[in-house]
């Protein structure tokens, strides 16, 4: 069972896992340059410079379905984690380590 309230520090294969299985929607927080350049396949974009917990898919967590953040390195992503939480709005973690780590796993990126 996810947890959608579970802020957790997430490897990234743990995250694609949940990504690939249908438990979990990505969040991707850098910015749209970056995104454009380089992107996990699926990841939906909201810019840490723009981002807003309450415009976070709402319907997910009724449907069974967890939100997990992701950025560059691990640091935006869990800003905005914890955005999410002092927002009370539901999000099960971020991927420690970003696209970096989910790169060095040998998980998939687009460019």
């Amino acid at each position: 069972m996810i947890t959608h309230n579970a802020y957790l520090d997430l490897d990234p294969v743990t995250a694609h896992g949940l990504v690939r299985d249908g438990h979990a929607i990505l969040i991707d927080v850098r910015e749209s340059g970056e995104h454009a350049a380089e992107h996990i396949p699926g990841a939906l974009l909201r810019p840490l410079s723009s981002f807003d917990p309450q415009a976070l898919p709402r319907a997910l967590p009724r449907d069974g379905v967890a939100i997990i953040l992701q950025c560059g390195s691990g640091k935006r992503s869990a800003t905005a984690m914890a955005k999410c939480r002092a927002a009370g709005v539901p999000c099960h973690g971020h991927i420690e380590g970003g696209i970096m780590a989910w790169k060095a796993a040998g998980l998939p990126t687009q460019r």
